[in-house]
């Protein structure tokens, strides 16, 4: 006698709904645990300008760097840092996605907030917004570039 008898319905039901949720826990079994990594691209910028060129070794003066672009879901990250006598003065965000008015009003929000930490902590170590994840993470990746590129 074969499972799925036809003289037997209710049986039918109960293998196909266990075969469907089987096939589901399976499914989800597969979805990666980890979080996707960002690509970013490999062209540095570096650029020093205003005020007097530092000299190896010297922390005086002012150096102007731009970090790499960093490609995110939703468009490419770019920030500028300008850096005088050490110390980090400015945060600029140089290209973000702004393609549709919702990047627009995320990034209107997030960008000011992602400056201020990064001054604040004058480093990379900069908590996401919540909602701007994506460009949270771009931001984060291309300042740390810029900020190596500077040697700080």
């Amino acid at each position: 006698m074969h499972a799925l008898n036809k003289n037997r319905p209710l049986r039918r039901i109960v293998l196909a709904s266990a075969a469907t949720v089987s096939g589901m826990v399976l499914l989800l079994s597969l979805k990666p645990h980890t979080s996707p990594t960002l690509a970013t691209a490999s062209t540095k910028s570096p650029t020093t300008s205003s005020g007097s060129s530092p000299t190896p070794g010297s922390s005086s003066g002012t150096k102007t760097v731009t970090g790499d672009t960093v490609q995110t879901r939703w468009g490419p990250v770019q920030v500028r840092v300008t850096i005088k006598s050490g110390t980090l003065t400015d945060v600029t965000a140089v290209s973000y996605p702004q393609d549709n008015p919702r990047d627009q009003e995320i990034n209107s929000y997030a960008l000011p907030q992602l400056r201020r930490e990064a001054l604040a902590a004058q480093s990379a170590q900069i908590d996401t917004v919540s909602g701007a994840t994506y460009t949270s993470d771009g931001y984060r990746q291309s300042l740390q570039s810029a900020l190596d590129s500077a040697g700080l």
